[in-house]
């Protein structure tokens, strides 16, 4: 599952069709194909789409950046403050089965629930929450990125003496193949908390109630993970939590732009497919 990154796009790419086959009950290939279509048709909903992939690209340009920046590292800080409390997941629950399947949500899921939401929800004609998706991801890393290069903090793991990277168990290639997306010292806030919060706040505010149900349990898996599999500390959730909690509310606001109102309207189910061409 996870020996080489074609082994990794194949689980996601598995993943991503099983949870569009148990939350939409329909062929997952006709889901994607027609987004593909409608992309195609529809100048709003690309530009939209293109831009918050290009956001996602700045994670990756701050790096570059970053490498260049001299400023202080914060970690001492917060180790000052939760150096005797992070280690205690790892002593408490540290299990094989356990790492595996938290390894499984950071890695697999936490990436496929970002595509699986954007299919739903187009799928769906559910504008308000698809707008709202593709705004939140991209605010996430917006306001995200000045932290990651002013505000450096280091993985538990890499500081922490009591706490080990229990990921390389069950993906030993994280750091060669993982870490080209993320910074060893880009940990304050956390994305992972932050994006699967906005993923799931949208995801209950949506009219599909299974997609709801599963991201709310996938957040809270990933929410869990990020501490037991000894990336990041207690402060970074909780600045997570706070950046989603910000980005959601912005999302919901600068989603009505293309919706062309500045009222939350949501078509009726019957309406819905006759609404697509105003995307």
């Amino acid at each position: 599952m996870f020996q080489s990154p074609v082994s990794i796009l194949i689980t996601g790419l598995v993943t991503l069709f099983l949870v569009l086959i148990f939350t939409l009950k329909k062929n997952p290939l006709t889901v994607v194909a027609q987004l593909g279509k409608d992309l195609i048709k529809s100048r709003v909903l690309l530009a939209h789409v293109v831009g918050a992939l290009l956001i996602l690209l700045f994670n990756k340009l701050e790096l570059m950046v970053e490498a260049h920046l001299s400023t202080t590292d914060f970690t001492p800080y917060i180790y000052l403050f939760e150096g005797n409390i992070t280690p205690l997941l790892q002593e408490w629950l540290n299990h094989d089965l356990l790492t595996y399947v938290t390894t499984f949500f950071y890695v697999i899921i936490f990436t496929v629930m970002m595509f699986a939401s954007l299919f739903v929800y187009h799928h769906e004609q559910d504008r308000r929450s698809l707008y709202a998706l593709l705004y939140g991801l991209g605010l996430n890393y917006v306001i995200a990125i000045p932290f990651f290069l002013f505000v450096p903090v280091n993985e538990t793991w890499y500081i922490h003496p009591d706490v080990s990277p229990l990921y390389l168990t069950a993906y030993p290639l994280f750091e060669e193949q993982y870490r080209f997306f993320s910074g060893l010292d880009n940990s304050f806030p956390s994305l992972h908390t932050s994006i699967s919060l906005t993923l799931a706040t949208i995801a209950l505010r949506s009219r599909n109630v299974r997609f709801a149900w599963f991201s709310a349990v996938s957040t809270a898996v990933i929410l869990f993970s990020v501490i037991y599999l000894g990336i990041h500390w207690y402060a970074d959730v909780i600045a997570g939590i706070m950046l989603a909690s910000i980005t959601t509310r912005l999302a919901y606001r600068l989603s009505e732009y293309p919706l062309g109102t500045r009222q939350l309207v949501l078509a009726p189910p019957s309406k819905a497919r006759t609404e697509h061409s105003s995307y």
